[in-house]
């Protein structure tokens, strides 16, 4: 079975503010849902919630045992849609319009 998602709403949670430094902690390895939203000063669910598009679709899988969460990235998927050129310019793309809003 092939999974079809919308590589560009992947992107745009990957570059979302909260939802890159939650992914830039699952970098080394796996995390507890509750450091991650300790990290983030936001809920655990508002962290499901912000990652649940990229879980539904493998990029990072949600592991749930004796009550608690916890969350690994999946590196290999995540950096393909980094290096397909198309959405490295779209990357791009939406960093020049946060800077624009910043500056």
């Amino acid at each position: 079975m092939v999974d079809i998602f919308d590589r560009e709403k992947v992107v745009d949670c990957m570059f979302d503010s909260v939802t890159s430094s939650i992914l830039a902690e699952l970098e080394d390895g796996e995390k507890q849902c509750s450091f991650l939203a300790q990290q983030s000063s936001i809920s655990e669910s508002e962290v499901l919630e912000r990652l649940s598009y990229l879980i539904l679709h493998g990029f990072v899988f949600k592991n749930s045992q004796d009550g608690k969460c916890s969350l690994v990235a999946n590196s290999d998927k995540l950096t393909s849609i980094i290096e397909d050129s198309d959405n490295f310019d779209a990357a791009i793309g939406e960093l020049e319009k946060m800077d624009s809003y910043l500056n």
